[in-house]
Parts: structure tokens; sequence; C-alpha cells
């Protein structure tokens, strides 16, 4: 029998007991249509081509397979090839992050959230943080769980999962995860938290978002932070639209 579809929201209530706020970083945080992870997916096919020293499109063929089976491209190169992870972060995340426009209605709505925020990332710290930057958001948010921070085991390992919980004291039943790949919120749903999947990304992404690991799908992140925000501050503005 099918999973019955992503609950809608008739109202705020299901938030209003939310300590801990947790964001995926890129094509969740700003939307996907600004192309900046193209240019990641980019220069991880360099790496790999470069590593291996196979074609651009063997790479690719690679990039995607370690990708499904390991969790990330950098996670199958280090398990298969031995592969540096410090000199797979630094080579994939050299990029320009200026394609992004700052976002000051996020940044209000961050900052009208009660509790801890904190930034849940596959990639580095270093990346996550010209990112927040050039959005400008850095000042709401209270820390970043990378993946060195997970002993380089991404997302959805639930070992990863359960590090970030110990690392900042999360009591997983009043947290809530953003993500724009719906399997990364398997393993949060099991842990008790509230999952919201914002998509967007490439079709893979939302591969599994028909499952009851789904609890909210958000199209408008800062539109609807911003609602929410107002309507956790006893604002009268209305509830959100059911989507769909």
């Amino acid at each position: 029998m099918a999973a019955p579809p992503p609950q809608t929201l008739p109202d705020f209530e299901p938030f209003s007991q939310i300590e801990t706020w947790l964001f995926d970083l890129d094509n969740t945080l700003y939307s996907a249509r600004y192309n900046l992870f193209d240019q990641v997916k980019r220069r991880i096919g360099e790496f790999v081509a470069r590593e291996l020293g196979i074609s651009q499109e063997e790479a690719s063929r690679v990039q995607a397979s370690f990708f499904r089976e390991h969790g990330s491209t950098m996670r199958g190169m280090m398990t298969v090839h031995g592969t540096d992870p410090h000199a797979f972060l630094a080579h994939v995340h050299d990029i320009d992050v200026s394609v992004l426009p700052a976002s000051p209605g996020l940044a209000a709505a961050l900052g009208g959230l009660p509790g801890r925020k904190f930034i849940y990332t596959n990639a580095s710290a270093d990346h996550a943080e010209r990112v927040m930057d050039q959005l400008g958001v850095t000042p709401h948010f209270d820390g970043i769980f990378d993946i060195h921070a997970a002993g380089f085991l991404p997302k959805p390992r639930m070992e990863s999962f359960e590090m970030l919980v110990s690392r900042f004291a999360i009591d997983t039943a009043r947290a809530v995860l953003f993500e724009d790949i719906a399997r990364n919120l398997v393993p949060a749903a099991q842990l008790g938290m509230t999952t919201v999947w914002v998509p967007g990304s490439p079709g893979w992404a939302s591969e599994g978002s028909d499952g009851d690991h789904v609890h909210f799908v958000v199209e408008d992140l800062e539109k609807w932070l911003g609602e929410l925000a107002g309507a956790l501050a006893g604002e009268p503005a209305g509830a959100p639209k059911p989507l769909g």
C-alpha cells in the first residue's frame, strides 16, 4: 500500500514546541535555481577524473555510483580508493559563491525563530561559512556540524546523526530538520525529529519523498519561515496554505 502524502500545514502548531532548528546547506538554505551546487558537482567530476586517471565521462559514472552507494562521492573515493578527504574537499569547494544574492528576508525569518539553529551539511564548515556570509545569515546560527565533525560519515548515515545529536545535546523530540534530499530525512524521523522536505533539487533528490519519513513539505523556505516566525511571535498573519 502506498504511503500517505506528506502532511500539509493547516497551522503552525506542530512547530510551537521546537527548540532546535537544523538546516541542510546547499539547495536548502538557498534555492537550487542559483545552480551553485552545479559548480561543486563539476569540481567533483574533475577531482575523480584526475585522481583515478579516467575520462570525464567515466568520472561522471563513478561520481553518481559512489553517491548512491556510499552517501557521497567523497566517501566512496575514501572507501574504494583511499582518497584523502581533505584534498577532495579543498578542490570541490573552490567555487564562486558570489552567484548567490544576499537574503535579508531569510535572515530576518531566522532571527525571529526561538531556540537554537544549526547547519548540518555533508560539505565542509569553510564552505558553509562562505555561503552563510554571502546570504547574510551567519549571525543567526549557533554552530555548524560538517563532514569533518561527522568523521567523514555523510548523511544519511545514522552514525552521523547520532554524533550531531550528541555534539549539541539535541532533544530530538523538539528538533526539526530541513533538507532538499528526501532520503536524508529517514534517520531524522527514526530519531523522533520533525522533518521538512524542501523540493527543487534535481530529480534524484526527490526519491523517497512519498515516504512517511517526510512530515512536511515547504516549497519556499524564506517565505514560509517568515510566516512561521510571525505566527510563533503571536502576529496575526495567516497560516500557510496547503501545498499542492
